[in-house]
């Protein structure tokens, strides 16, 4: 028996999120179906991140045992030739038998994206959120230093979450703006459910004036999932980094 680690790319458009469900196309069934078929194994996946529905990844991890003979960095080039063209696998490599990406120290990397101009670019729709109204990246990037290193973040965390601690750091969380194009980057080593999705939704409402960027302290305070801004659209959200540390 071996574990092998799949790094998994994905547009998360025409799946209901990351982890299986019945009844319902997922990124997790895509890949235990066609490693089923290759390996004529039954297969299931450990993801590292499981993401939303519309959700993207350009590296999502998953890991899975088997007791093929097929040398693992193979695996990518006989999986690819399988899966839905917007399901590919970037590398394939063999791991330790106790190697858990859930269990191990690591640092993820999400970019949400917002198109802010007058009108929608039909070419972004699905991979970014549109908004007329005004943003202010500058304040946005004031708001964001002040969640910057390692909080509470129970008020940035939606209803029916698992996790036992809704402590975790943040090493960099910075606002880019570039003409009518604006990406909210966030490094840290752990985050709760939908907590990207609110962070992105809370610093568009400082964007648009509603709360002054030092509000961001009194939200941490409050441990309140109301005292948040509201939870972002899942298109604009995008895993690009993962690295274990």
């Amino acid at each position: 028996m071996k574990r092998v680690m799949l790094t998994v790319a994905y547009d998360g458009t025409a799946y209901s999120g990351y982890q299986v469900q019945e009844n319902a196309p997922t990124i997790e069934g895509e890949l235990n179906r066609c490693l089923g078929n290759l390996l004529k194994e039954d297969i299931r996946v450990i993801g590292g991140s499981r993401t939303d529905a519309g959700v993207h990844a350009l590296c999502n991890v998953a890991v899975f045992d088997t007791q093929a003979r097929m040398p693992g960095e193979k695996m990518s080039y006989a999986l690819n030739q399988r899966l839905p063209e917007d399901i590919r696998i970037r590398e394939a490599k063999e791991v330790a038998e106790d190697f858990h990406p859930r269990h191990c120290a690591s640092r993820k990397t999400y970019e949400y994206k917002i198109v802010n101009s007058a009108f929608p670019i039909p070419t972004k729709r699905l991979y970014s959120h549109f908004t007329y109204v005004p943003l202010d990246a500058g304040r946005m990037q004031e708001a964001a230093s002040y969640l910057e290193g390692e909080h509470d973040f129970k008020s940035f965390c939606s209803a029916g979450s698992q996790a036992e601690s809704t402590v975790r750091r943040i090493y960099d969380l910075n606002v880019i703006r570039e003409g009518e194009e604006i990406t909210i980057r966030v490094t840290g080593n752990g985050f709760l459910y939908n907590m990207v999705r609110i962070i992105a939704g809370t610093l568009m409402e400082t964007g648009r004036g509603v709360w002054e960027p030092e509000y961001m302290t009194e939200i941490l305070q409050k441990k309140n999932r109301q005292a948040a801004g509201p939870t972002a659209p899942a298109c604009g959200l995008c895993l690009v980094g993962y690295e274990f540390v």
